[in-house]
């Protein structure tokens, strides 16, 4: 057989090039780091998010040793040598890898597993601070569907009894003479219509339809702003730290200002102290973010919405609560705030994160833009 020219071997390799990124082209899909590397470990594919995490390009990181990418790399060539040796299909361990940009390590889950085809192992690498924050929301988003149908069953419950409850209050009232005794029964009819209101709030995500229409997030933000400025007039300073590119997306206008009125009106609220010493500072800030994962979800454009100020902070106590249902951080607060706001935003398939030290609370509304 003729020996291969030279021109002839390189119009192969990127025939095979171009084929093998056809192949792996749905890899740049997934939200976590992949390579698909040879038995030798020499790179022969990475998706766009192992460009990031490591800061190569795809180019420049392809026919490269993978091994050189971990602080120690025994354990991968040994999961390389067993899968070349088709002693398992998928191997786990835990390591560090190192990154180029940033000059730094990450931790990371490996996962190893075969390909179908022949000298081909596929990598799959999850940062092990991503993982736990995808795992801490999962549990919101399950929590959130718990909650939101424990709402609804309950608040029927309790709907169809007070109404008969205050209409039993208001006959006794027409049949008593006494001033005395009808003061008790006053007292039932404004505690059923407290409750009754209570549960209105709560069915009003359940009742009210969607209504989807072209959103400026910008809109919504000075909306919200001026209910806060005109119910806080002094003592509170509302910023603006806006990102103006940000493009209209579809959605429920109405819902998005409840949802943002919501928590910027828990934090004002929170502010109280600060308000009455003139220090109080509430900052409404948009972003876009490329790339972002949320929701099990990887979306190549974000919108983030912060909603951030200088409180004392969330308790600790109701961190990990505070999107529950009758759970609050003030004297005499409802618990339905930031619930309704969540329920709202994931409405629009999105998800409301909070970060909350002493001096600076953020919450963070995250929304995929098209």
């Amino acid at each position: 057989m003729a020996e291969l020219t030279p021109r002839t071997k390189a119009i192969k390799n990127a025939e095979a090039h171009a084929s093998r990124n056809l192949r792996f082209q749905a890899f740049d899909w997934l939200p976590t780091p992949i390579a698909v590397v040879s038995s030798d470990a020499h790179v022969l594919f990475v998706n766009a998010e192992l460009e990031d995490v490591i800061g190569q390009s795809r180019r420049s990181l392809e026919g490269q040793s993978f091994l050189q990418f971990f602080t120690d790399a025994k354990p991968l060539q040994h999961a390389l040598s067993g899968a070349k040796a088709n002693e398992f299909a998928a191997l786990r361990y835990d390591s560090e890898l190192v990154r180029i940009k940033p000059d730094e390590t990450l931790p990371v889950h490996v996962i190893v597993a075969q390909s179908d085809q022949a000298d081909e192992v596929i990598i799959e690498l999850l940062p092990i601070q991503q993982q736990t924050k995808q795992d801490r929301e999962e549990r919101l988003l399950d929590q959130a569907q718990a909650n939101k149908e424990l709402i609804r069953n309950l608040a029927h419950e309790i709907k169809n009894p007070l109404g008969g409850i205050r209409g039993a209050a208001q006959l006794l009232e027409m049949e008593m003479d006494s001033k005395e005794l009808t003061e008790y029964t006053q007292v039932i009819i404004r505690e059923a219509d407290r409750l009754q209101t209570l549960v209105d709030r709560l069915l009003a995500p359940h009742r009210r339809p969607h209504v989807v229409g072209d959103v400026n997030i910008h809109e919504v933000c000075e909306r919200v702003r001026s209910l806060i400025v005109s119910e806080f007039p002094r003592g509170l300073k509302v910023a603006r730290d806006y990102d103006i590119s940000i493009p209209e997306f579809r959605g429920d206008r109405e819902q998005l200002i409840q949802a943002v009125l919501n928590i910027a009106h828990n934090a004002a609220l929170a502010l109280s102290d600060r308000i009455l010493e003139g220090t109080g500072t509430l900052t409404f800030k948009t972003r876009i973010a490329r790339q972002s994962t949320f929701g099990k979800q990887r979306y190549r454009l974000a919108l983030e919405l912060h909603v951030i100020d200088n409180g004392p902070g969330v308790p600790d106590s109701i961190k990990d609560r505070i999107f529950f249902p009758l759970i609050s951080g003030r004297e005499g607060g409802s618990g339905l705030g930031l619930t309704l706001a969540q329920t709202f935003v994931q409405q629009h398939h999105g998800l409301i994160e909070c970060d909350s030290v002493p001096g600076r609370t953020d919450f963070k509304i995250l929304i995929p833009l098209p």
